[in-house]
């Protein structure tokens, strides 16, 4: 269903199992970004009524899914960390036109995110396959599902409103893209890297 290029080798989990502290924090600052980012999208394409509903849905339940991470530090005796850059994603957004019309610039956004969410849905999904601790082994099965979901959003939104652009051509284009960046990544106790 995600169609990415390269899967993460599951030796990132025993990486993710040496520093759990680290991987939580990281996780939930990846959750604040992505409510953040679901507002920026609407705050630069406000006229579609459907696109603004369902993006603050989404934004709301990326908010949830930072105090569920928060409450799990909290309940392990750790403390949410300072904020972490995220270098995959800042290299990914790399991909996006500059200078287009600002169509592009929307469907080139949507495709952004819905990446992300497909990385971190390929991510989840290991971590709840491998991961030995149990309470965490269920909690990223049910992130899995969510942020499948959120992926489809995106690109269902980018494919909606992508007149005259080939939307499909241009998400072949990023899973390239993204396919030749991850093979960088998977070496350290956070999300996408």
């Amino acid at each position: 269903m995600l169609h990415l290029k390269l899967e993460t080798d599951p030796r990132w989990v025993t990486i993710v199992e040496s520093n759990i502290e680290e991987i939580l924090t990281d996780h939930a600052w990846c959750e604040q970004k992505a409510a953040t980012n679901a507002i920026t999208i609407i705050t630069h394409n406000s006229e579609y009524p459907d696109l603004v509903t369902e993006l603050l849905e989404l934004a709301k339940e990326e908010i949830e899914h930072f105090q569920m991470v928060h409450n799990i530090i909290k309940e392990r005796g750790y403390t949410l960390g300072r904020e972490r850059k995220d270098s995959y994603v800042n290299e990914l957004y790399k991909f996006m036109s500059k200078g287009g019309s600002r169509l592009q610039s929307m469907v080139d956004r949507l495709l952004f995110s819905a990446m992300i969410e497909a990385r971190s849905c390929e991510r989840f999904k290991l971590l709840s396959e491998r991961i030995t601790d149990p309470e965490l082994s269920k909690f990223y099965h049910e992130l899995m599902i969510s942020e499948a979901g959120h992926y489809t959003t995106f690109i269902t939104f980018a494919r909606k409103y992508g007149k005259g652009i080939d939307v499909d051509a241009r998400w072949q284009e990023l899973v390239t893209f993204e396919g030749e960046l991850i093979k960088s990544y998977g070496k350290s106790e956070t999300i996408h890297g």
